[in-house]
């Protein structure tokens, strides 16, 4: 009984910890995309970048950008939160039966 409560504790810590990275990751989207390319476009387009008004540049092309980088720093964020929950000795745990990756048939 105390391994299964040890266990759902250390899922609900995992979870509270992703939560955390999606949170973070998804304001800074919403400010990008939201923000900055609709709501502040008339202030942003009194600058240029590449001779393109800037409020244009970030809903045209900026939120594209820091759209894929945080897809990237998700991932990294995320196998660090992963490798903080692993337990000791479970490298290959979900490697699957044949060590392929794939999940058993």
């Amino acid at each position: 009984m105390g391994e299964e409560s040890d266990r759902a504790r250390t899922a609900r810590a995992h979870w509270r910890d992703n939560r955390r990275v999606m949170l973070v990751l998804l304001s800074v989207w919403f400010v990008v995309s939201y923000l900055r390319g609709i709501v502040f476009v008339e202030p942003l387009n009194q600058l240029r970048l590449g001779g393109f008004p800037l409020g244009f540049w970030f809903a045209q092309q900026g939120s594209i950008y820091v759209f894929v980088v945080l897809i990237l720093i998700y991932a990294v964020g995320m196998d660090r939160v992963d490798a903080r929950f692993r337990a000791p000795g479970a490298e290959g745990e979900d490697s699957g039966a044949d060590g392929d990756g794939a999940p058993p048939a």
